[in-house]
């Protein structure tokens, strides 16, 4: 299995050297680095060649937002899995929407972030069950308001309930006969619908 090159940025140095210890007890997870700040990190990877990059997402008068856009710039093939102890809706949407490939929640396990390392790595999308259900359907009646509101296609209500429903990009793709692209390309469809005028009512039930 080849090695997934990880790069940790956060500004409290206890949970880095923690998690790095722990990363690398998987003999396919390595960390090449840790950074404080984001402006650490934007140096470092001009010396690091990185698979995924661990962010926080507040570093006080800096936002890991900030990041995510630099490594944009750069056509940098790193993909980014936000790490963080909790985001708004609103903030969420704005972070999958800039090119994050995930959102981790600090309470969540270890073999959960493990799991989601190895997605974000190979290309498929993480959210948290809690954070998919706070963006889009808090309840059944909010998935059906969701879909009546936003005029989703059959494709995007079936890309969502297989979200929903707890499968993976490749699973979804499987159970549809569609290329797993596509079910990622239907995933940022449904992330832009998310985040326009609706953005506030999805997240009247959701704390």
């Amino acid at each position: 299995m080849p090695e997934i090159r990880i790069l940790m940025v956060d500004d409290h140095s206890l949970f880095r050297e923690s998690l790095s210890r722990l990363l690398e007890t998987a003999p396919d997870l390595r960390v090449v680095g840790q950074c404080a700040t984001v402006s650490e990190a934007i140096a470092a990877f001009s010396e690091t060649q990185t698979d995924v990059v661990l962010l926080d997402y507040d570093f006080g008068e800096e936002q890991g937002s900030s990041l995510i856009a630099e490594l944009k710039n750069r056509q940098s093939e790193a993909k980014v899995l936000m790490v963080t102890a909790g985001m708004s809706d609103a903030v969420t949407l704005h972070i999958m929407e800039a090119g994050a490939s995930g959102v981790f929640l600090k309470h969540s396990s270890l073999d959960q972030l493990m799991a989601a390392i190895h997605r974000v790595a190979n290309g498929e999308i993480w959210l948290d069950t809690g954070a998919i259900r706070s963006l889009v359907a808090g309840r059944s009646s909010e998935t059906e308001r969701f879909e009546r509101t936003q005029s989703l296609t059959s494709r995007q209500s079936e890309v969502l309930r297989g979200i929903l429903d707890g499968l993976t990009n490749k699973e979804i793709a499987w159970n549809l006969k569609v290329s797993e692209s596509s079910v990622k390309a239907v995933i940022q469809e449904l992330f832009h619908k998310a985040g326009g005028e609706n953005a506030e009512s999805i997240g009247e039930n959701c704390h």
